[in-house]
């Protein structure tokens, strides 16, 4: 497998510092709110390299952080004359709700910046003994000028960045590029503990270097996160975890591209800014992953309504295909011939596509295309009938492909309903109404289907209850 590495703007062969485990860590949500489409493409990205590493044999140590220590929740707690913690407990089930519809697995461990304190601490005190950070009074900066190598993720101009600082910068500062490792505690605030430079709470950027080497250890495989984390928060991490460490932080830096709202950036103040949990309201989870994974990863995706029904339409596809064989499966009565054996066989050429795909910088979009390969040439082999031990053949292969991406699983969208208890009754009464040639009755059935997105489709098995394909 080939990943594009931020860190070095090239393709690389991906070879896990461990054989036979992949290390990887990835930035998680800040949690004040609900989050949104744009944090959750990371979200999905990430989790289908998790699931892709994992096919091809790895076991995969999974880190995916809360941050629960931040100037918003503290702004949202005294909103909603809460605690902190309770605003972080609720946002953080909220994002395990969320997370679950779109298919995004629970990672190996979620670490929250209040667990890990005392480890938080001591790194800093690390870096302050090594002469990369320093104190003045409670507060606690990195010295980015102990670091000649700060910039090497971003490629930015250290000087033009300096030039380019705001006039109202700490003046504390030894430079105005140097970051806070520790804030002293406000009054008022319910978030801080007692350190070596008084009371207090952790900066942004330390708490995912001190929770990736606690929980991954000092060299990690994968670091990834959203493209607009480069810089400051992943450069920052990079000095830190480097100054300290004296070794190498991640070996592959991966970056998901920005999310758009019709072609415009995604913000509050444009009345475009849509939470996961508003769209699952419209949409199944499932359509909203094919969604985010339809196009390049690095690449921009830009959000409407326009692709959001194409990927519904394009997933009701190949839930229909899924469940045309599931049905003949089951049904079919026709004897497993030589040639479907052989057809079986070739069948295989499509695993080795996808796979292809999917080595070549994840490339989810094309490995989709190679999906709907595979049900194109399905159709065309079970349009006159298949035996069920073709069609079961048949179906492990696409849901194993599928699977990969988390699409086609029994979640919360396939789940039977009490709509598709209704479904079930009508397509039986349609059957009843046929058998007593009351046509009329039956064409009514029908139509009330089609206008729930329901197609009746009459074969030599029976009646199958697929959803409409745009």
């Amino acid at each position: 497998m080939k990943i594009y590495n931020s860190m070095t703007h090239s393709k690389e062969e991906f070879v896990p510092l461990h054989e036979g485990e992949a290390l990887v860590y990835v930035c998680g949500p800040t949690v004040y709110n609900y989050f949104h489409i744009g944090n959750a493409r990371p979200f999905v990205v990430f989790d289908t390299l998790r699931r892709y590493l994992e096919y091809r044999g790895l076991k995969v140590n999974f880190v995916q952080n809360f941050t629960d220590v931040d100037d918003k929740i503290l702004a949202r707690a005294s909103e909603e004359g809460i605690s902190s913690r309770e605003v972080a407990d609720n946002y953080i089930e909220a994002y395990f709700e969320d997370a679950q519809a779109l298919g995004v697995r629970k990672a190996t461990a979620h670490p929250r910046v209040t667990e890990n304190i005392a480890e938080i601490i001591s790194f800093i005190e690390t870096l302050v003994e090594k002469g990369h950070a320093y104190a003045v009074s409670s507060d606690v900066y990195f010295d980015t000028e102990s670091w000649p190598a700060y910039g090497k993720l971003s490629g930015q101009d250290l000087s033009e960045l300096r030039a380019g600082a705001r006039v109202d910068v700490d003046e504390r500062k030894r430079s105005p590029l140097d970051f806070a490792l520790w804030k002293e505690a406000k009054e008022g605030e319910d978030l801080f503990w007692d350190s070596p430079w008084g009371r207090g709470r952790p900066g942004w950027h330390i708490e995912c270097s001190a929770m990736s080497r606690k929980y991954l250890g000092a060299t990690i495989d994968i670091h990834a996160g959203g493209q607009d984390l480069i810089f400051p928060h992943h450069e920052n991490e990079i000095a830190q975890s480097e100054a300290a460490n004296g070794v190498p932080f991640a070996r592959v830096w991966m970056h998901n591209g920005y999310i758009t709202i019709d072609k415009e950036k995604m913000a509050k103040s444009k009345g475009n800014f849509f939470t996961v949990r508003d769209v699952l309201k419209e949409y199944d989870g499932e359509a909203v992953r094919f969604f985010l994974l339809a196009g390049h990863y690095r690449g921009p995706v830009d959000f409407s309504r326009d692709l959001m029904e194409q990927s519904k339409n394009a997933l009701a596809r190949m839930r229909n295909a899924k469940e045309t064989l599931e049905f003949l499966s089951k049904k079919s009565d026709a004897p497993f011939t030589e040639e479907e054996k052989g057809s079986l066989t070739s069948l295989g050429a499509y695993r080795e596509k996808f796979i292809a795909a999917m080595d070549d910088d994840l490339n989810t979009a094309d490995a989709i295309a190679v999906i709907f390969e595979l049900i194109s040439e399905i159709n065309l082999k079970i349009k006159d009938g298949a035996s069920g031990e073709y069609t079961g053949g048949v179906l492990a292969l696409l849901l194993e492909l599928s699977n990969v991406l988390g699409l086609l699983e029994n979640r919360e969208s396939e789940a039977p309903t009490g709509e598709d208890a209704d479904i079930r009754a009508l397509a039986e009464e349609r059957e009843q109404a046929r058998a007593a040639k009351n046509w009329a009755r039956a064409d009514e059935i029908r139509e009330l289907l089609k206008a729930k997105g329901i197609v009746l489709k009459d074969t030599p098995q029976g009646v199958q209850i697929l959803r409409e394909d745009a």
